[in-house]
């Protein structure tokens, strides 16, 4: 039984931490580097499931390091991915993310897989 069908992106976010953005052309030096989990589709299915709904995620991501990393995540917060679909001709999503000390940032958002969902998946999902 599934209280939440989410039916969206998943990312894998790229995340540098720097003193200020780079202006055009200038290359800077971060401090920090993290990779995370992401995707506005499959933050909602996290946040729901450990508020404790039976969530179903619905979307695409590459056969590649980024896609297995992401169902795990999904996976471990309790998250239902037998719809999260494998894509082998494009690869999994990803942000690029440059986040300054003040707070601001700048993302670059390459959907791969993401803009592969059709109304199809959706349709195989609801059976």
């Amino acid at each position: 039984m599934t209280d939440l069908v989410v039916v969206g992106s998943l990312n894998m976010d790229l995340v540098a931490r720097v003193a200020q953005l780079p202006t055009r052309g200038e290359t800077i030096l971060g401090r920090e580097f993290i990779m995370l989990p992401g995707g506005k589709g499959a933050n909602q299915a996290v946040a729901a499931a450990k508020l404790g709904a039976a969530v179903l995620m619905i979307g695409r991501v590459g056969v590649d390091d980024f896609g297995r990393n992401l169902r795990a995540s999904l996976a471990q917060a309790g998250v239902l991915t037998t719809h999260v679909q494998s894509d082998a001709q494009a690869t999994t999503g990803v942000a690029i993310i440059s986040v300054e000390d003040g707070g601001q940032n700048t993302i670059i958002v390459v959907p791969g897989a993401n803009a592969c969902l059709t109304p199809a998946d959706v349709d195989r999902a609801a059976g």
